[in-house]
């Protein structure tokens, strides 16, 4: 009965509609309950967990990973105990409680450090970056962004590299380092390019746009939005009235 709820909670997600996924997540919970089951237990605890933060409940949210926390250090699963110790800092980024996320990430990091999880650690030195970004710590920042993209390389995580140079390039841009931003941005229109992922690149399109723009490049921010502008049309995406006057008054003034 446990695994009809759980099959039931997959197509709901898929679907999006997370209050019936919430619901048969906990009657799955409960069945793994019954059964006395802590493996499946913790899986279908993490399962509601991160359905619960999709809906921004996040005390619920937190409540499931605490507990799945402690199924797993009974388990003695370090990699499991690590990424639930990543989903409760991410949980508490989400809250806007950032000083309590800290501590989570930070033991996740030696965790996956004893563990040579580059993977992870790619993920989880992104997360401290921006952390770090976010409270005005700009070098550390870097730094962790930098570590980041060593781990991504390591493994060969195209989407880690893409998303990583994207916000460091961001970051760059924020702070007027307008070379480095280019360098950095260019890099992660190519990931996506790899990935196929064409929405986002356009995202990366638009920063690099304003950043030609103030550098009174008119002609390589022309050329940037114009791809923006059929990416927009060929997916529907919101900003498409943004970009189109944004490249009719590069026009007009060329």
């Amino acid at each position: 009965m446990s695994d009809d709820h759980k099959h039931r909670a997959r197509i709901f997600l898929h679907r999006g509609d997370l209050i019936q996924a919430r619901a048969a997540w906990e009657a799955a919970v409960a069945g793994d309950r019954a059964a006395d089951n802590p493996r499946e237990l913790s899986a279908s605890l993490g399962n509601l967990g991160n359905t619960c933060a999709l809906m921004q409940d996040f005390e619920a949210a937190e409540r499931c990973y605490r507990e799945v926390l402690a199924l797993q250090r009974t388990e003695h699963d370090p990699h499991a105990v690590a990424h639930t110790l990543v989903n409760l800092g991410n949980l508490h980024i989400g809250a806007d409680r950032p000083e309590k996320a800290r501590p989570y990430y930070l033991e996740a990091l030696d965790l996956l450090r004893e563990l040579k999880d580059d993977r992870g650690l790619g993920i989880l030195y992104n997360n401290l970056a921006l952390q770090d970004a976010r409270e005005g710590r700009w070098e550390q920042a870097v730094g962790s962004f930098k570590q980041a993209l060593d781990y991504h390389r390591a493994v060969g995580n195209e989407e880690g590299l893409a998303v990583t140079y994207s916000q460091l390039g961001k970051c760059y841009l924020d702070h007027g380092d307008l070379v480095r931003a280019e360098r950095c941005l260019n890099n992660a229109s190519e990931h996506y390019i790899k990935l196929g992922n064409e929405p986002a690149e356009a995202a990366v399109l638009r920063l690099l746009a304003g950043l030609y723009e103030t550098r009174a490049d008119a002609v390589s921010a022309r050329r940037c939005l114009e791809r923006v502008v059929a990416l927009d049309l060929r997916y529907k995406l919101p900003d498409l009235q943004t970009d189109s006057a944004r490249l009719a008054k590069l026009t007009a003034s060329a």
